[in-house]
This record gives C-alpha cells, sequence and structure tokens, in this order.
C-alpha cells in the first residue's frame, strides 16, 4: 500500500521534531519519536498500535518508552467507552511547564545582563572617552529578552484561557 502525502510528511515530521526533542528535552530517540507522533496526532489521541506500526519498533520498546513519558508526566491517555484501547495525548501541563522554565531562564539571564552592564556603567565612570565599554550589546539583548518573555507570557495565557 502506498503511502498518501499526508502520511509521508507526518513521518518526516516526526523525524524531524524528534531529533529537536531528543536535544532540547533529552530523550531517547525513540521516546523522543513516540513524544512527536503524539503531538502530530493531537487531541484525538494515538493508540499503542498506532506507535509500533508507525515507528516500526518493537512492542517492547515502545511499552518501555511509552512508559518513560508517562513517568516524566510529559504523556497522558484517556479511553473511550466500548474501547479497550488507551489514547495518547501530550500532557496539557507539558507545554506550560516548558513556558515556565523557558521565561524563568530569560528572567535569570536578563538580571545577569542588567548586572553586568551596570557593573560596566561604574567602570565607564573612572575611563577616559575613548576607553569606555560600549553598552550597546546590552541594552539591546535586555530589549530582546523583555519581548521574548512578553510574547511568550501572552502564549501562555491564551493556553490557560483556552483549556477553561
Amino acid at each position: 500500500m502506498k503511502m498518501n502525502q499526508v502520511e509521508k510528511k507526518k513521518c518526516e515530521l516526526v523525524e524531524k521534531l524528534g531529533i529537536f526533542l531528543e536535544k532540547k528535552e533529552q530523550l531517547a530517540p525513540v521516546a523522543a519519536r513516540i513524544f512527536s507522533h503524539i503531538i502530530l496526532t493531537g487531541k484525538q489521541g494515538t493508540t499503542f498500535e498506532d506507535l509500533v506500526s508507525g515507528l516500526c519498533a518493537s512492542k517492547s520498546t515502545i511499552s518501555t518508552h511509552l512508559n518513560h513519558l508517562q513517568g516524566l508526566k510529559q504523556v497522558s491517555y484517556f479511553t473511550k467507552t466500548g474501547d479497550r484501547k488507551k489514547y495518547f495525548i501530550l500532557n496539557s501541563d507539558t507545554m506550560l511547564k516548558g513556558i515556565s522554565n523557558m521565561v524563568e531562564e530569560w528572567e535569570g539571564e536578563k538580571e545577569l545582563h542588567i548586572e553586568v552592564k551596570e557593573y560596566k556603567e561604574d567602570i565607564n565612570k573612572t575611563l577616559k572617552e575613548e576607553d569606555k565599554i560600549d553598552l550597546g550589546f546590552h541594552d539591546s539583548f535586555i530589549e530582546f529578552l523583555d519581548g521574548a518573555i512578553t510574547s511568550v507570557t501572552k502564549l501562555k495565557e491564551k493556553i490557560i484561557n483556552h483549556k477553561h
């Protein structure tokens, strides 16, 4: 049976997103592919059987990594009445936790840049004009971080409001 274009694109994206998630989330390759597959499937959920066939991995390998993702609380499942299958989905709190961590990291980095800039401003008071340290980079970077923090915080609020 020939794979249609949508299925082919999904396979390519599972691989591409999987490589990204391996690095970003420090996941094993198969766990990252499972996570990617679940992300791309969306709220309808994906079954264990879908993962085994879609990722061409053994049942034990899929089971091990799926259990690991559940243990990390990145993946959860639901069931449907009259259907014994589990439908795996992205844990809705995973994205919010990731955004919060990102904002926290950026705020820490911003504070560090502010401290370094203040130090350099103090040093500049003691230097001749031609020896003064340029503070433009710090100003630009602090401005960038402010914008990024504001944008990502708005995104987080939209996600929270959409859930309720």
